[in-house]
């Protein structure tokens, strides 16, 4: 998700296109909080581990 936000972000930097800088912020950070609960080992919508 992070790499997905950060593909939007530059893309829509880019090529001046405003809703998909928004959905790569947007999506940077749910990335990120994501990323931090599943570092501190906390479960993530019931699993804690996704494969």
């Amino acid at each position: 998700m992070l790499i997905l936000g950060l593909i939007l972000l530059l893309l829509g930097f880019l090529l001046h296109v405003p809703v998909l800088w928004t959905i790569g912020i947007i999506l940077l950070i749910v990335g990120a909080v994501l990323f931090l609960l599943g570092s501190t080992g906390r479960a993530v919508g019931g699993r804690r581990h996704w494969f």
